[in-house]
């Protein structure tokens, strides 16, 4: 995807109130955006750091833009408005980019499904059967590997949605989960069992079950952000 204008260099303050952050612009204005990200942000955030932006000139906006990228601690760029996965997947998608899924007939976001009260966020179908998708943002790098890990957080919401495909795959149908990676320079994903055990669990369970794991890689600039390439899912 482009982005509608291209993003602002600035220098982070810092972020606040999980929704907001503090930057100066390249002019030294310091101004207040906004942070579409709801998750802990761990290894993306870097005091002083250069993050990109999209800036507003709507009046009415309690805040002067958005915030979409950053740059890491260790010197990767993120895209942290984690928003735009399920528009990075769709794109992808459409483009025949996610080979393990080309060939659908059609497909539909957000829909209702499960025991828990669930939206799978895509739904696909194909000649000879249906098949669910659920879409994870990944942007957790580390100092000493190139491989990227999800969750960032505890996240019972998560594991709610590996037993959802779980069961879905049970009932003779077809589920896949898949890993966006939202960070340059990562070359696999495993799962953050030192971060979120509950949710490895529900992760392995869900994979003897038979759900089917993903994992697609982004290439990131201030002008675009696309799904390019995909990348081993690596076994703890």
């Amino acid at each position: 995807m482009e982005f509608k204008t291209p993003l602002q260099k600035a220098t982070l303050i810092k972020r606040y109130k999980r929704f907001l952050a503090d930057i100066v612009t390249e002019n030294g204005d310091e101004i207040t955006i906004h942070c579409a990200n709801t998750g802990s942000m761990m290894n993306c955030l870097m005091p002083n750091g250069e993050i990109w932006y999209e800036p507003s000139s709507d009046p009415a906006r309690k805040t002067k833009g958005s915030w979409t990228l950053s740059t890491t601690p260790q010197g990767r760029i993120a895209c942290i408005n984690t928003h735009l996965a399920n528009t990075l997947v769709e794109e992808a998608l459409r483009n025949g980019v996610i080979a393990e899924l080309a060939g659908f007939t059609k497909f539909k976001r957000e829909v209702k499904y499960g025991e828990e009260n669930s939206k799978i966020d895509f739904y696909l179908e194909y000649e000879d059967r249906p098949v669910y998708l659920e879409v994870k943002s990944v942007t957790l790098g580390f100092d000493d590997s190139n491989i990227a890990a999800f969750p960032d957080a505890m996240t019972t919401r998560g594991a709610k949605h590996l037993r959802e495909l779980a069961n879905i795959q049970a009932a003779d149908l077809e589920a896949y989960i898949l890993y966006c990676v939202n960070l340059s320079g990562i070359e696999g994903v495993r799962i953050a069992n030192e971060i979120d055990p509950a949710y490895a669990v529900a992760f392995d369970e869900a994979i003897a079950n038979g759900v089917k794991p993903l994992v697609y890689g982004t290439t990131i600039s201030n002008e675009s952000i696309k799904i390019t390439h995909a990348l081993p899912f690596v076994r703890n």
